[in-house]
């Protein structure tokens, strides 16, 4: 199987996304002869071969569906050897960089791989990645993966410092990624690796200063359209609320309410008035002994309802992750 294309039938080998729920996914090999455990109980792997991605299966207490995997699925599900970026920030990296199938891209660093694998499927079938890992043991980890995936043929890793080394490319990259901590020591070997013709750079990172740094650098390089935005998710919640209609009142003059009753009587004297936004909410009444008007509120009944849609944000919302700088080399 692959990432980068689908399949029909899942056969022993095979990476498939376990869904048990929208917050409960799991990433599993299938084997024969093994037993995943889930809230609902044993799946048996064996149980899996031969059906077709997107069937419903069982287990001994429930149900769940099996899913083909995809970047933005294996992104949310993936063993997390380091930070990782989102299918929100990825999905600007891949615009901006205009890939399309058969472009070449450079990416540094690998990492937990999320990002690789949507730059692989982008440039896919005729394209290629080549990316870049100073940890060794990470780096030979992306390789595993990367085969396990039927990615190989279109990535190629290397555990390599590209700060101190460069990337020892020459002008074969139509787009370059750098996900580093001083992403300007890498930015005249990231002008060499790019096609004479130009391309296009992003930088990824966390704080403002490196931004500047990286910008100022930038410049300095021949790089132009230097921009750096930031990608943030606001999700909203669209519901429906019920209110009763506004009671208006009669639409006199207040002062004319209670005219023929006579205010200077002794007996109870009662009246309507209306609050400042025009509503009958209290009912006043002239009590005996008292000082004055005293009231208390006045309840309405079978009062009319109206319905209309709004929308909420939650109480809490994931904030910053990082900026994205983006530029354009053009041919000399």
């Amino acid at each position: 199987m692959s990432f980068a294309a689908y399949k029909e039938i899942i056969e022993e080998g095979d990476t498939v996304i376990l869904h048990i729920g929208h917050e409960n996914m799991y990433p599993l090999t299938v084997k024969k002869g093994e037993t995943f455990q889930t809230k609902y109980g044993a799946l048996k792997h064996e149980d899996l071969i031969g059906i077709k991605f997107g069937s419903k299966v069982h287990a001994t207490k429930g149900y769940m569906h099996v899913l083909h995997p995809t970047p933005e699925l294996w992104t949310v599900n993936l063993p997390h050897r380091t930070q990782i970026l989102y299918s929100t920030d990825i999905s600007m990296v891949l615009m901006q960089l205009d890939l399309v199938p058969g472009n070449v891209v450079v990416e540094s660093g690998t990492g937990s791989g999320s990002l690789s694998h949507a730059l692989i499927r982008a440039v896919a079938p005729t394209g290629h990645l080549y990316t870049y890992e100073f940890h060794k043991q990470r780096a030979e980890k992306a390789v595993e993966e990367f085969k396990d995936h039927g990615l190989s043929d279109l990535v190629t890793v290397n555990h390599r410092d590209v700060c101190m080394d460069g990337f020892g490319l020459d002008h074969i990259a139509d787009a370059v990624f750098l996900d580093l901590p001083r992403p300007w020591e890498a930015v005249l070997s990231a002008k060499q690796a790019l096609k004479l013709q130009g391309g296009r750079i992003c930088s990824f990172s966390p704080c403002i200063e490196q931004v500047q740094r990286v910008c100022e650098v930038l410049s300095e390089s021949n790089f132009t359209d230097v921009t750096t935005m930031e990608c943030l998710v606001r999700k909203f919640e669209v519901k429906s609320i019920n209110m009763p209609e506004p009671d208006l009142g009669d639409m006199k003059d207040p002062h004319e309410l209670g005219q023929g009753e006579g205010e200077g009587h002794s007996s109870d004297v009662k009246r309507e008035q209306v609050d400042d936004n025009g509503s009958p909410q209290v009912k006043y009444a002239k009590v005996e002994g008292s000082s004055g008007w005293q009231y208390k509120h006045k309840t309405r009944k079978n009062s009319e309802m109206f319905s209309f849609r709004t929308a909420l944000p939650p109480h809490q919302m994931p904030g910053h992750t990082g900026y994205l700088t983006f530029a354009t080399l053009y041919s000399e």
